[in-house]
Formats: structure tokens, sequence, C-alpha cells
């Protein structure tokens, strides 16, 4: 199985949920315990689960702060730049832009190496999904987006589920294992 494993990070850099996944050295189908699904890895406690998103929360927010930017003055114009443009996060007009002035400014989408790929998806309410996987699996950004969608109908319209909570829900176990070993 080439998914390691999943954690759910709140707006507020807390961790709400991680999961991982067994892999194909592991046996019977709950998942790996403490281990973050890599082969060979160390048990990680809850503590560290929790550090781990806290760090991730400051490195993605400091990433979308350092996004560079370019002159907003062409060099057919440099004798007579133009005015002040106000595109930059803070609102402030600058003589600088984006180098794609209409996308919107994310921090680290995609992080890979040699043993994993992990793969961030940022929601508009700013809850972000880290998806932990093997490296030469194809198509990460949409399996994010499906536990993403099932997120939205089997969490977030969960009456007896708080914004921001621990997800400590069996129907959303169900729903997950079901999307990602069966599809």
């Amino acid at each position: 199985m080439p998914v390691f494993a999943l954690l759910i990070i709140s707006k507020a850099g807390s961790l709400i949920y991680h999961r991982t996944f067994p892999t194909s050295s592991s046996t019977g189908s709950q998942p790996a315990t403490g281990t973050l699904g890599l082969p060979g890895t160390t048990s990680l406690t809850t503590n560290d689960y929790l550090v781990l998103a806290g760090t991730f929360h400051g490195v993605h927010a400091i990433t979308k702060n350092i996004t560079p930017k370019f002159p907003a003055y062409s060099a057919s114009s440099a004798d007579h730049p133009p005015p002040p443009s106000t595109n930059g996060a803070s609102g402030k007009a600058s003589r600088f832009r984006y180098p794609i002035p209409d996308a919107p400014i994310t921090g680290i989408e995609s992080l890979e190496s040699s043993f994993f790929k992990l793969t961030v998806f940022q929601s508009l309410t700013g809850t972000k999904f880290l998806l932990f996987t093997d490296p030469s699996m194809p198509n990460t950004d949409a399996l994010i987006r499906g536990i993403y969608e099932r997120f939205a109908d089997h969490v977030c319209k969960n009456p007896f589920w708080h914004v921001d909570n621990p997800i400590r829900l069996d129907g959303w176990d169900r729903v997950l294992n079901q999307f990602l070993f069966r599809r």
C-alpha cells in the first residue's frame, strides 16, 4: 500500500487527526501502531505527532511569506516605473508583484524525498491535510482532494463533532478505509 499516513491540522496548528496505514510488510488490516507507516521507522508517540503538526504549521506559515516577488514594471518602462500596486499579502502599496499575480499565495504544497512524498492540501477554512505516500505514487493531489471531500461530508456535517476538536468518529475511519483501499 503506497499510502503511509494522514495527518489533519486545524487552522490554529493543533493536530486533530492522525492515522498510519499498514505497509506491505505489515500484517493484518489494522494501522501500524506508532510508526509513520514507512518500513524501518521508529515508533512515534502522540507527543511526537503533536510536535510534528505544530512544526509543520509554523513552517507552512513561513513559506507563505517567503514567496519571491519580482519588480512590477517591465524592462521597456524601466525609466518610468508604474505607480505602486497593491497586490501584496498585506495590501500595502508595492513596486513588486508575485510571479503569477492571480494565483493564491500558498505555503508548501509538496515535499519529496527518496523514501516518501508529502502532499499538502489547505482548505479554505485553514485546515491542512498532510498525506505521506510512496514517492512513485501518481495523482496524490486528486487523492488528497478526495480525502477532503469525504472529510467535509462525514466529519464537518456530523452534529457530534465541533470544529478544531480531535476527530474520533468510527464512521470517518470506515469511509476513509473504503476510499483508500477500495479505489
